[in-house]
């Protein structure tokens, strides 16, 4: 992103649909462009204003997340371009199918209309002549002749048969040559990607390398740590303040889901809910490590409130599900939903990465009741697939 997307339009729009459309009766409610402009403005003034403090505190910071964004864009490239890769695999399969089906069926009709022409050859080339001066009775006559009418009409549309399929694999011959071109320039598109995300990994890793350094020349990591736990929570308080007036319902709270959730991925813990980070800074949520690419899942209905990079979590999505509750979802290699979007339970929202500065593909996993961390494992008890 060479600008952050901005935050929230997409949500607000939705919002005021779904404000109007739950007022049952009486007058529809209806939220004044003014009003609108205000709170975007809101939103993106908050963004903006936590983008510089970070800067602000850490040049490297900035840097950091425009190598990141970029290698996420990258990657949801390359993704795009895979999936229209196999679609194109799969149309030219079909297209190399139907022309074998055809080639097959011109062979047929070209053995066919061969037998007629060597029947024809055979019996010399004055057929009819033959019939009319070998016959004396004119009904055997008359009926020869029918026949002999219906034998040319079938050998013309043998004829006509053949020149058919002849045309149509040549046809088939021009959609199997064009979809080839298409899978060379996907393949080549791909290659140029690649070759960018590798670049962008390599700067990426120049920075961490240098960005850990100066933390360590400085001895401000605890420092660091204790800043983007305020920037976090600062920015969910400001969530929360603004979604309170846009409720969310669902078929059960989110209350009352203690203990039945599923877990986002699959992963191995690394560190967990209450553990000390340094400093007296701990962990508000758990990290789980899994393979980079798997798909990070919502764990109940809600509204995407965030989706964008932030320090110190990397690209984050964070899911309001209603009665101030909230799931936030870190680290992420590409996220998959925008600002208010809708989710259901297991809907994929991102795939695992290493984002923020990470060491390794982790996901970080949180939820919040407001601006208070809770322990997810109180929540959370499922594994995926089960």
């Amino acid at each position: 992103m060479s600008g952050l997307r901005p935050l929230f339009v997409p949500l607000l729009l939705a919002l005021g649909a779904v404000v109007s459309a739950q007022d049952d009766g009486g007058e529809l409610t209806k939220i004044k462009e003014q009003e609108l402009a205000e709170v975007r403005e809101r939103i993106s003034e908050l963004k903006k204003s936590m983008d510089a403090a970070a800067e602000d505190r850490d040049r490297l910071t900035g840097e950091l997340q425009e190598i990141e964004v970029r290698i996420a864009e990258q990657r949801s490239r390359i993704r795009e371009l895979e999936r229209e890769r196999d679609a194109v695999t799969a149309r030219k399969e079909t297209l190399d199918a139907e022309l074998a089906s055809r080639e097959a069926h011109l062979d047929t009709e070209s053995a066919a209309l061969a037998a007629q022409v060597r029947s024809a050859w055979m019996s010399g080339n004055q057929e009819k002549i033959k019939l009319l001066l070998n016959q004396r009775d004119p009904a055997t006559l008359g009926r020869l002749m029918a026949y002999y009418r219906y034998l040319n009409d079938y050998r013309a549309g043998n004829i006509d048969a053949v020149v058919e399929e002849i045309r149509k694999l040549e046809e088939l011959r021009g959609e199997i040559a064009a979809e080839q071109a298409r899978l060379d320039n996907l393949a080549q598109a791909r290659y140029d990607e690649l070759g960018q995300l590798n670049a962008s990994l390599e700067n990426r890793r120049d920075l961490l390398a240098t960005l850990k350094q100066r933390l360590a020349d400085e001895g401000r990591e605890v420092d660091r740590l204790a800043a983007q736990e305020q920037d976090l929570s600062r920015l969910i308080a400001e969530l929360t303040s603004i979604l309170s007036d846009y409720p969310i319902s669902s078929e059960q709270p989110f209350s009352e889901l203690r203990g039945k959730l599923t877990w986002p991925v699959a992963g191995t813990l690394l560190h967990d809910f209450g553990q000390p980070r340094g400093g007296g800074v701990k962990w508000n949520g758990v990290v789980l490590a899994a393979p980079r690419g798997r798909e990070v899942r919502a764990v109940y209905h809600g509204r995407v409130a965030f989706a964008d990079w932030l320090a110190g979590m990397g690209l984050l999505v964070i899911v309001d599900h209603g009665e101030g509750y909230l799931t936030l979802y870190g680290y992420n290699e590409t996220v998959l939903k925008d600002t208010g979007d809708w989710v259901a339970p297991g809907d994929v929202i991102a795939t695992v990465g290493d984002s923020g500065g990470q060491p390794q593909a982790s996901l970080y996993f949180e939820v919040r009741k407001g601006t208070r961390p809770e322990n997810p494992r109180r929540w959370v008890t499922r594994r995926p697939g089960s």
